[in-house]
């Protein structure tokens, strides 16, 4: 009885212990089973991740490709910036240093060509407009260093305005008025037609003349008992010679004549001389704007012997020619610029430092 029961016990027992077993075995079945389902679920979780921290990883590593481009092309810019800076302040500083240097060759370049104007067209105006200009310049830039180059200036504009050059204007519209006048001019050849005897002149030339004395003879003979038809006839006989006397005196012209070939010139050859003295002003007149002033006194020279040989002198448009060509020919002569050399000298001095 004692075995059975013991033996009923180990069987309860080892079943209790089964059963036991076996409870502990599903428990660790399911464990094992949500450890394994965990972990797949951590592997994919992981995998996942690991794939994004790829995407990431590879999208950092293209940023940092772009911007490691971007740093080189900022270091490029910023290089290129830092010499164009350099340059700018080499530039500057240049130009700091060179502003008085540039300041005197630009003035000696505006002078040179000044001068060169003033040498073609003959006339100091160019000249002196360059000198105050450079003197006004110069007083604005206001450098004690240049007091030098401004008193130079000023005694070489004193010298150029103190010389009178030739005023080629005027002498060419004189030319042309005597150019005018030359169809004008009578001709010693050519006797004045159409000009009547003054009437007051008529009764002292028929006083002086013969008619007078036989009026005067006859008029002594009548004696006082003179009637007075005899006194009308006296009176028109009277004045009957003195038309006379004044035609017989029209006839007859006495004039000195310096030059006897001026009366040898024939009436047709008149219209050929006066071209030809019309063509003599007209080529100084040329000559003095093309600043030939040697040819130009040749030209008058001859325009004068013409008009002094073969014109009327004591005509006033003949004196009034002659003198407009003697005035041309005093007043046509070559007048030279004087050259700044005073301002030209101080300039190179001021550029080189002394």
């Amino acid at each position: 009885m004692l075995t059975a029961r013991w033996l009923w016990a180990i069987v309860a027992l080892l079943s209790v212990l089964s059963i036991v077993s076996l409870l502990l075995a599903w428990q660790v079945d399911q464990r094992s089973a949500s450890l394994e389902q965990e972990l797949v679920r951590r592997q994919q979780d992981s995998s996942g991740q690991a794939t994004e921290a790829r995407m990431l990883a590879r999208q950092a590593q293209q940023a940092m490709g772009e911007t490691a481009a971007k740093v080189a092309l900022i270091e490029a810019r910023l290089a290129e910036v830092t010499v164009q800076r350099g340059q700018l302040e080499e530039l500057i500083q240049s130009l700091s240093r060179s502003r008085d240097e540039n300041l005197l060759v630009d003035v000696e370049a505006a002078i040179r060509v000044a001068l060169q104007q003033a040498a073609i067209t003959g006339s100091a105006g160019p000249l002196v407009a360059t000198l105050k200009q450079a003197d006004e310049r110069l007083a604005r830039y206001g450098q004690p260093r240049l007091e030098g180059v401004r008193r130079a200036i000023a005694r070489d504009l004193d010298r150029v305005k103190a010389v009178s050059v030739t005023d080629i204007s005027s002498l060419s519209i004189k030319l042309d008025e005597a150019v005018r006048m030359v169809d004008e001019l009578p001709l010693l050849a050519v006797a004045s037609a159409g000009v009547e005897p003054r009437r007051d002149a008529v009764k002292p030339a028929s006083a002086a003349g013969p008619p007078a004395e036989l009026a005067k003879s006859a008029s002594t003979g009548l004696g006082s008992d003179m009637t007075s038809w005899a006194g009308r006839a006296n009176e028109l006989w009277m004045d009957a010679g003195g038309r006379v006397w004044s035609e017989v005196k029209s006839l007859v012209r006495v004039s000195r004549i310096d030059h006897p070939d001026a009366m040898l010139l024939a009436p047709e050859q008149s219209f050929f001389l006066r071209e030809n003295l019309k063509l003599r002003l007209l080529n100084a007149r040329l000559a003095l704007l093309s600043r030939q002033f040697d040819t130009a006194q040749s030209d008058l020279m001859v325009a004068q012997g013409a008009l002094a040989r073969y014109f009327d002198r004591s005509s006033k448009r003949t004196a009034l020619a002659a003198e407009l060509v003697k005035q041309v020919t005093g007043q046509a002569r070559l007048v030279s610029v004087p050259r700044p050399d005073d301002t030209l000298a101080a300039l190179t001095a001021a550029t080189a430092g002394r």
